[in-house]
């Protein structure tokens, strides 16, 4: 389930602008778990064919990488931490909030992703995904966080959960 922050060289420049981008707005109002998720989706970007990057305005790009890693897990609402208003997202990067918004609808199409997509859910809110954890196990939608140890270390062996829950694992940055 890791995911890659390798980019093609013709792309790498375009890349590089757009992290020192993301990498800024997410140490001064975001975290280290949001900066490595907006790298990975950044070199995402950049390996499509033909990239999105190679069009418009970097910081737009910028914003819109955030912005989408931020809609996944809740960052506009009150009740979650960090939390950052939208507009103020898009102010930190210099753009207006219609490009913000409308450079992460691109993205989200582009990857099909939606709000607590498991495949860009910040590692510290993982336990409380319950799509991370939902499989469907011989046609019948279950929790693999409440089967056998057996099936939970099959889920994992096959790349379907993030971890074995209640193992231990590598810390997480936050």
């Amino acid at each position: 389930m890791a995911k890659s922050e390798s980019v093609p060289n013709e792309m790498r420049a375009t890349y590089d602008a757009i992290v020192t981008l993301t990498d800024k707005v997410c140490r001064e109002h975001l975290n280290n778990e949001y900066a490595a998720l907006c790298r990975q989706l950044a070199a995402a970007l950049a390996r499509k064919r033909p990239s999105p990057l190679a069009r418009g305005k970097l910081d737009g790009w910028a914003c819109g990488i955030a912005y989408t890693i931020g809609m996944v897990n809740f960052l506009f609402d009150k009740s979650q931490k960090p939390y950052l208003r939208a507009d103020e997202l898009c102010k930190a990067f210099g753009v207006s909030p219609s490009t913000g918004s409308a450079k992460s609808q691109v993205i989200r199409k582009m990857f099909d992703m939606m709000q607590m997509d498991p495949r860009w859910t910040l590692p510290s809110k993982m336990d409380r995904n319950p799509l991370v954890w939902m499989l469907s196990v011989n046609g019948i939608l279950m929790d693999i966080r409440y089967a056998p140890r057996g099936a939970q270390e099959e889920a994992f062996r096959k790349g379907l959960i993030p971890y074995i829950p209640g193992a231990p694992r590598d810390s997480d940055e936050g």
